[in-house]
């Protein structure tokens, strides 16, 4: 039996390995009743300078979290060929589709691109896009920055992200990415479910690898978007792309390897949070009350905390469903 992927049907309009800036897109055919020989555009900039270390740099893995487009945008629009050494490549809506409506998921397929990788050639097209970040782009990184915060329905401390790997070398990369980045906060994070994600591909291919979650409820802040564009360049001073030292400030570190930190809800209803984000928690605190929404005067049930640290992440929508992340609570290292 042959073992041969097939090739991707992406093709991008743009060189990879030549100086200066390109900006165009990535072309997916994809025949639709709006255009029956159309196609997805995925717009991507490649800024070199020489050889050197290369950066991949992505936003919009999830269609309703704005931070990382927002930053990215502004760096292509900035960045110049000579400030740098290497190559910078940025993609800010990588899930076009997801992006233009809005959603966490592809409107084309109900895919969810940050739960399909490796993807396939020959899926559909949120699978067709996973497959060519994988094939064609990671391997050409070094280093790989993946924005995200909370969408529509969670909302979060600023944190950058770094995961507990089998290599310690390769994990003692991750968190050295993650520190120069230097959100207010800096996780060394548990997936619930890691299987089909990005970051779990790219780092089983070796990369250096950051995530962010940087607020959230499906819009972007002053702040958050500050922190996206501080620490993209941040991280490609600490990379040698970009010249100088990367401008560090306080870092709380905080862990969720440890403990029971993921609260999930067990009772739908209108959710009255009891913490706010960052608030102190001990073990045994109620964290929330959630209110029956089909009578009136019955008793709420209150949700406890199952973990000592702080709040790191909570439901953001009035109304919550039994399923629904409720809260995280995250370990304060010391």
């Amino acid at each position: 039996m042959s073992t041969t992927l097939p090739p991707s049907p992406i093709v991008p309009t743009i060189p990879f390995d030549e100086d200066g800036v390109h900006r165009g897109f990535l072309r997916l055919p994809i025949s639709r009743d709006e255009s029956a020989w159309g196609a997805v555009m995925i717009p991507i900039a490649v800024i070199r300078n020489g050889d050197g270390p290369t950066a991949l740099l992505t936003g919009a893995n999830h269609g309703d979290e704005y931070e990382g487009p927002i930053a990215l945008q502004a760096l292509a629009h900035e960045l110049k060929p000579s400030e740098i050494h290497g190559r910078v490549i940025i993609v800010p809506f990588m899930n076009t589709p997801a992006f233009h409506a809005a959603r966490r998921i592809s409107p084309l397929d109900g895919v969810n691109l940050n739960r399909c990788f490796p993807g396939r050639a020959d899926g559909s097209p949120t699978e067709k896009i996973a497959d060519y970040f994988l094939r064609h782009l990671v391997p050409l990184a070094d280093i790989v920055l993946d924005y995200h915060s909370g969408g529509r329905t969670l909302d979060f401390l600023p944190f950058a992200a770094a995961h507990l790997l089998d290599s310690a070398v390769q994990q003692d990369a991750c968190i050295a990415a993650m520190r120069a980045f230097n959100a207010p906060y800096s996780m060394t994070l548990r997936e619930i479910d890691a299987v089909g994600m990005y970051d779990t591909v790219v780092e089983e291919a070796g990369k250096t690898f950051v995530t962010t979650e940087l607020g959230g409820g499906g819009t972007a802040t002053a702040r958050s978007a500050g922190i996206a564009r501080r620490g993209v360049r941040n991280l490609l001073k600490h990379a040698g792309i970009l010249e100088g030292d990367p401008k560090i400030g306080p870092s709380l570190s905080i862990d969720t390897t440890v403990g029971d930190c993921f609260h999930i809800c067990e009772k739908a209803g209108l959710l009255e949070v009891l913490q706010d984000l960052g608030d102190p928690v001990s073990e045994g605190d109620p964290l929330a009350r959630i209110w029956p929404v089909d009578h009136v005067g019955a008793d709420p049930v209150t949700v406890q905390a199952r973990n000592t640290g702080i709040l790191a992440a909570r439901h953001f929508p009035g109304l919550i469903n039994t399923g629904d992340c409720l809260a995280v609570v995250a370990s304060v290292l010391q």
